[in-house]
This record gives structure tokens, C-alpha cells and sequence, in this order.
């Protein structure tokens, strides 16, 4: 399912990880050869990917909303 990023949090690793406008989260790694998304690297170009949409895997699943750790 098609859901809009929101904004953006780094995980423990210090991995870029977008929020979804259903609640999910999902990493959004620039891992050249496997994963090519260099708009992770700036601010500017996290910015202007607000409300992109990305395939939600865990809406397919009916997953319960993701939350960030305290």
C-alpha cells in the first residue's frame, strides 16, 4: 500500500528511517549497488521527498503503528 512520507528519524546506527503518514516506519538507506537513494544524504533533499510515497509493507500486513523507542 502506497503511504506518504511525513518526516524522518535516525535509528541506533545512525540510518536515515522515514515516518509514513500511516504510522510506520521504514528505513530509507543509500547502499550503492543494492539501494540507490542519494536524496537521504541532505536536508534539502529529505525535504523536498516529504509526502513521496513508498510501498508499505507493513500495512499490507496489518501491522500495528510503529513507535519510537524512550
Amino acid at each position: 500500500m502506497q503511504q506518504a512520507i511525513c518526516g524522518y528519524h535516525l535509528d541506533e546506527e545512525a540510518h536515515w528511517v522515514a515516518k509514513l503518514s500511516c504510522g510506520h516506519f521504514q528505513h530509507v538507506r543509500h547502499d550503492p549497488p543494492w539501494q540507490m537513494r542519494p536524496w537521504v544524504l541532505t536536508q534539502a533533499s529529505r525535504n523536498k521527498m516529504l509526502g513521496h510515497r513508498l510501498n508499505c509493507i507493513k500495512c499490507d500486513q496489518g501491522a500495528p503503528k510503529d513507535q519510537l523507542a524512550k
